[in-house]
């Protein structure tokens, strides 16, 4: 393959009103000869699949992590950690409360840090303080000392998710984006899985060394967070140029389909030419706080989250309780089973939504699975129908996060730009978690009627939120057909004509 230029694959345009503008010249992308299409596709295919084998597995790992250390204090809890702290079901609460308050406070500045630190340092790093945090809470013996530590885990935590996606987006086009996001998503519902038979193991380790079974389950989490840790610094990437596992062509070619100039239409990619000279400014920050498809995605994410998260904090609990197994040791492996249902669906709806270039259109199709499992459960009385019920709820629930957490970075062009929306939105999603921690108090078990029909509600209002985002960003489209973004022409963001909004 001839060689092919990276930093001279910018110039200037004149517009009509004299300013100069940064826009990629794709008259000298290619220096000779074309790249046929047989080649196209064997070089994609081989790019992608080095990709998915070596970065995909990393972060799925990471994920899996994030999700089994703050969630596996709900198994804690039906294993004694109330009691054994002396804390009340509402202290319990706060605790779990304290984590999203310092998970939302640290994820756009984490995101706008990402950069300057890299990938590679960056989220290792957050990996391996959550991890020892994680091992802490093995030890804690009050609630003055639970409650910090679960502040600290938060904190440590939350840039995890946000530079995940901010990263993937330099290394995938839009339309790749979902499948890889929807693969190591799937560790959230796996986690659930994975956390109820770990959690049954670890718990039988007890009591050894004067600790008791629930604290046996946060030292080993811990433990293997911080191993994997060190795993992803040395596998990760921090862009294209640096990853080992390709070749000088490959990476070449890599950057290639990533900057536009390979792709048959100039709107499947972000310019990252652009963005790679792009400085920082407060007007980027500004243009992805003020902007109305990040408000309709992150509230509508803030429903879903409200759900999962209550769904995987609480499941353990509402199971024992529907008096379905004979001891709670059983409701840890009957746990299981909403979460094996739940990802291969997970990871299928991903794949629909790339081959077929949708988002929303694709969430108001598994929205109703989850809205109507929590409809019957909240309304009927059978112990099996009510656990039938747990599969569809995290079915529909789990297999619209890819498509909502990918669907707002898709959207989004200009380095800064996407690094507050995708942030903001996870920040106002993860609000989420307030919802969760006080929507299944004890008083209201086992039939939790409230809880449920509250999540209810907050599904519904995602399904609306998701259809007006779907129509707001098809008149974006239009008016851009139309000409009305005319004087944006050759701006490198979202902003361009040619950049066309996913629906």
């Amino acid at each position: 393959m001839a060689s092919i230029r990276d930093s001279e694959f910018a110039t200037e345009k004149v517009q009509g009103d004299g300013k100069a503008v940064h826009v990629p010249d794709s008259s000298i992308d290619i220096p000779s000869a074309s790249i046929s299409d047989s080649d196209h596709a064997r070089l994609t295919r081989r790019v992608l699949f080095k990709m998915d084998t070596r970065i995909i597995p990393v972060l799925f790992l990471l994920f899996l992590c994030s999700f089994l250390d703050r969630t596996n204090v709900g198994n804690a809890k039906i294993l004694g950690l109330e009691t054994d702290l002396k804390i009340s079901n509402q202290r319990y609460n706060e605790c779990l409360a304290v984590f999203y308050a310092t998970y939302i406070a640290c994820e756009i500045p984490s995101n706008l840090v990402l950069r300057k630190i890299t990938p590679r340092i960056w989220l290792p790093f957050l990996t391996l303080a959550w991890g020892i945090v994680t091992m802490c809470l093995g030890f804690v013996r009050s609630f003055g000392s639970f409650f910090a530590v679960r502040a600290l885990l938060g904190l440590a935590e939350g840039g995890l998710l946000p530079g995940m996606v901010l990263y993937l987006s330099g290394l995938y086009t839009r339309q790749e984006m979902a499948l890889r996001i929807g693969i190591f998503y799937t560790a959230n519902s796996l986690s659930g899985a994975f956390g109820g038979l770990l959690a049954r193991g670890l718990s039988a380790i007890a009591p050894r060394g004067g600790l008791e079974g629930w604290r046996w389950i946060f030292i080993i989490e811990g433990l293997l967070t911080v191993a994997i840790s060190a795993i992803a610094y040395l596998l990760l990437p921090t862009s294209i140029s640096t990853a080992t596992f390709l070749t000088d062509e490959e990476k070449e070619f890599a950057k290639l389909r990533i900057q536009r100039h390979t792709t048959s239409s100039a709107s499947d990619n972000i310019d990252t030419v652009h963005e790679k000279d792009e400085q920082f400014k407060w007007s980027e920050v500004s243009r992805g706080i003020f902007n109305l498809q990040v408000w309709l995605t992150a509230t509508a994410y803030f429903s879903i989250l409200s759900g999962l998260y209550s769904f995987g904090l609480f499941l353990p609990t509402i199971i024992n309780e529907l008096h379905i197994t004979s001891n709670a040791n059983q409701s840890q492996l009957w746990s299981v089973i909403p979460y094996a249902v739940a990802t291969p669906v997970t990871v299928l709806v991903a794949f629909a939504s790339d081959r077929l270039k949708l988002r929303g259109v694709m969430m108001l199709f598994t929205l109703p699975i989850a809205i109507i499992g929590y409809a019957v459960i909240a309304n009927i009385s059978s112990p099996q129908a009510k656990f039938a019920m747990t599969s569809l709820m995290a079915t529909g629930m789990y297999a619209s996060v890819p498509c909502v957490l990918v669907w707002n970075s898709n959207n989004s062009a200009g380095h800064y730009k996407r690094a507050t929306t995708s942030a903001l939105q996870l920040g106002i999603a993860n609000c989420g978690g307030f919802v969760a921690t006080f929507v299944y108090p004890s008083i209201d078990g086992p039939l939790y009627h409230k809880g449920h029909t509250i999540i209810l509600g907050l599904l519904v209002y995602a399904w609306f939120a998701i259809l007006t985002n779907v129509l707001w960003c098809m008149k974006i489209n239009r008016d851009k057909k139309n000409g009305k973004y005319a004087k944006f022409e050759g701006c490198g963001d979202d902003r361009d004509p040619s950049f066309t909004m996913l629906l």
